[in-house]
């Protein structure tokens, strides 16, 4: 039995998936459970209400698990929920859960760019901190950063796809110069998986990145082309943005841009290629890119 956390979540659900299809038992955790009911229903899948900054609801979801997956992660603080509790002290219970439980395997969801820009956002400083309570800790951890993470349902790239199916002008913060390293969903949920039926892992950190390295208005550019559209993008200071953005956390309960996002696309967020090569020996996966998986879902979406 695998546990998983945020398993209704994008990679969570993915990760469910998958587990299905081979006949694994996996339980995921959520704190809305009802929301994903169709998760629920997939043949070897338990979901159990609970949240990971609660003991007791870890205590009795770990029952009968052999690894951990532990997704859970935000990238927005809203009032009920903090990037530090959400990151840090959720981590920390759950790590204190799994040693009472007697598991001793567990795979982590952290993200590239925490280490060196741990002192820019509030996401990254959580993140690294996550990080390091794991390292802390006395599981047989394996710690996963990916890029970012593209596929049917991702809050990244198909938010640009919403902005270039509505409007003709695409805005650009910065000029669209920062450099990502997109990565596919499934590729993400395959290396969790294979993780967690391994007694350890070579590299007890790996960095995850797709096959190509685009900038911002390289994506908008590839996703444009592949839904039909013709469109011009605007280049938008990140200054007033910022002000925008800090006006917006202040008086929205969930802001649709805010510092801490301006804060980290400011910062190009590309993988060390010698750990995607060890990634890449070590997991069987496509490594597919952004132009490989497009034709599967996102031109089917933009047609709705």
């Amino acid at each position: 039995m695998i546990l998983v956390t945020g398993a209704t979540g994008f990679v969570g659900a993915e990760i469910l998936r998958r587990a299905s299809a081979r006949g694994w038992r996996v339980r995921g955790l959520s704190r809305r459970p009802e929301r994903a009911e169709e998760l629920g229903r997939l043949p070897h899948v338990e979901l159990f209400r609970g949240d990971v900054g609660d003991p007791d609801d870890l205590d009795e979801a770990l029952e009968g698990v052999k690894a951990v997956i532990h997704l859970v992660g935000i990238i927005v603080a809203t009032r009920d929920q903090s990037f530090e509790r959400a990151h840090v002290v959720g981590t920390k219970t759950l790590l204190e859960a799994t040693a009472r439980s007697g598991v001793r395997r567990y795979v982590h969801m952290s993200a590239l760019g925490v280490e060196g820009g741990r002192g820019l956002s509030e996401y990254y400083r959580t993140k690294w901190a996550a990080e390091e309570a794991v390292r802390a800790s006395d599981v047989e951890a394996t710690v996963f950063r990916p890029s970012i993470i593209f596929g049917p349902g991702d809050d990244f790239v198909n938010q640009l796809a919403r902005v270039i199916r509505l409007s003709p002008v695409v805005p650009l913060p910065g000029g669209g110069i920062t450099r990502f390293q997109p990565i596919w969903v499934g590729d993400v949920a395959e290396c969790f998986l294979q993780a967690a039926c391994m007694g350890s892992t070579p590299e007890r950190i790996y960095e995850v990145g797709g096959p190509q390295i685009v900038s911002l208005r390289e994506i908008v550019i590839q996703l444009a082309d592949a839904m039909g559209r013709r469109r011009k993008t605007v280049a938008v200071p990140i200054g007033p943005l910022r002000v925008g953005a800090a006006i917006a956390e202040r008086v929205l309960p969930r802001s649709p841009l805010t510092r801490d996002q301006l804060a980290m696309l400011a910062r190009d967020n590309t993988a060390d290629p010698e750990s995607v090569a060890r990634l890449l020996h070590d997991f069987e996966i496509e490594h597919a890119g952004l132009r490989d998986k497009m034709p599967g879902w996102l031109i089917a979406r933009s047609a709705r």
